[in-house]
């Protein structure tokens, strides 16, 4: 085990670093280092580490939503308004839509198959979005406008739809059928995570300002209180649930609320445990990616995934008809909604495990989806957002 962390942290960051150089996003060089390790190539992973493989990626995602939340400006998501609440929805709704046009006739899927699979290939990636978001708002682009806010929260509410809806999917697939109660908990679970979270951060700020602790220790205990949560969320049975990755981000909102000192510290805490987390991140992402599968499916898929991004960045231009932000803002959000990685590494392989028919081609389309996607949306944002957005 030892030897495979050494080549994930070396090759990553020596690759991220090549692709640095060469204006790419590193995040490419993270990902050929996945590849190249993954067991699909050289089988140089240990397989303990590819069985916790989900897990060490939600660390690497719990990272970087605390890191938003601590750098999330509220009193700018509410000059922007309705935009802020569509972007929760309607882009992913857009591209769902966009499955349902061209699934069944690119590839040839039932539409309960285009459900799943545009369920899986809708979300946004946080783990690429997320960082970025977070260095505009400390470089100072975009954030009196709201654009970085925007996104952020926009994007981690995506996930949250989208997951609940492809849970749903599966469950009619499977013969469960679907019930009024699992659509409801939609907007609930959202609702009760921010609650749940600006509690939890609230009584944070209150104990550090009573209990003097160095810096690396509240980490700690942010970590701790955020893996809580997301067991708790995942040993929850019943039919209302609350999003633990909402309330994740939300301690951090209401840390900063309270005590906005010791949240810019936690945020420079952060700053560092994401220099480790994101090589973690997208090489484990790049292991799992079969590239037989990709040769299988081929021109159709990579047809139908651009089809599906066009959906979805016309569903951020509808958002954002009434908004106050001008074209090259409105452009900007548009392209730096369009990245996916994390959501797809994640689910994109159930619908195989699960015996469904049309496994193969979700998991092929997931994979297609974080090649294409990951790289040409970071690259797009990192040279696009000091000449699209303005300089507070």
């Amino acid at each position: 085990m030892l030897l495979s962390i050494s080549l994930i942290f070396i090759m990553g960051m020596c690759l991220g670093f090549i692709c640095k150089k060469l204006h790419l996003p590193s995040l490419i060089g993270m990902l050929i280092t996945g590849i190249v390790l993954g067991p699909f190539v050289f089988d140089l992973i240990d397989p303990s580490i590819l069985n916790i493989s989900s897990e060490l990626r939600k660390i690497a995602l719990i990272i970087i939503l605390t890191r938003a939340g601590l750098g999330l400006d509220i009193s700018g998501l509410k000059k922007i308004g309705r935009p802020a609440i569509l972007m929760c929805f309607l882009p992913a709704t857009c591209e769902l839509l966009a499955m349902f046009i061209f699934g069944p006739k690119l590839l040839g899927l039932s539409l309960l198959e285009a459900a799943i699979t545009g369920a899986v290939l809708a979300a946004v990636s946080p783990a690429v979005v997320v960082p970025r978001m977070v260095k505009l708002m400390d470089e100072g682009y975009g954030v009196k406008e709201g654009v970085p806010q925007l996104i952020l929260a926009g994007a981690s509410v995506d996930d949250v739809y989208v997951i609940v809806l492809f849970t749903t999917f599966v469950n009619m697939m499977q013969g469960e059928g679907v019930s009024v109660i699992s659509f409801v908990n939609i907007p609930i679970s959202i609702l009760l995570g921010v609650v749940i979270g600006l509690l939890i951060g609230f009584l944070m700020s209150i104990y550090f300002k009573k209990i003097h602790i160095r810096d690396t220790s509240k980490v700690i205990i942010i970590l701790c209180v955020s893996f809580l949560l997301v067991a708790l969320e995942d040993s929850l049975k019943t039919s209302i649930t609350f999003s633990a990755l909402i309330a994740i981000m939300f301690i951090g909102v209401g840390l900063q609320k309270n005590r906005k000192e010791v949240a810019v510290r936690l945020s420079k805490k952060y700053e560092k445990l994401w220099v480790a987390a994101e090589v973690l991140l997208f090489v484990l992402v790049g292991a799992a990616i079969n590239i037989d599968y990709i040769t299988k499916v081929g021109v159709k898929a990579v047809i139908l995934i651009f089809a599906a991004l066009i959906f979805r960045m016309l569903g951020v231009f509808l958002c954002l008809i009434f908004s106050k932000l001008n074209k090259k803002e409105r452009l900007f959000t548009m392209m730096a909604y369009t990245p996916k990685a994390t959501v797809q590494a994640a689910i994109g392989g159930m619908p195989l495990a699960l015996g469904f028919a049309c496994g193969d081609t979700v998991l092929t389309v997931a994979v297609l989806a974080i090649v294409i996607t990951a790289p040409i949306g970071a690259f797009a944002i990192d040279s696009s957002y000091k000449h699209l957005l303005k300089k507070s």
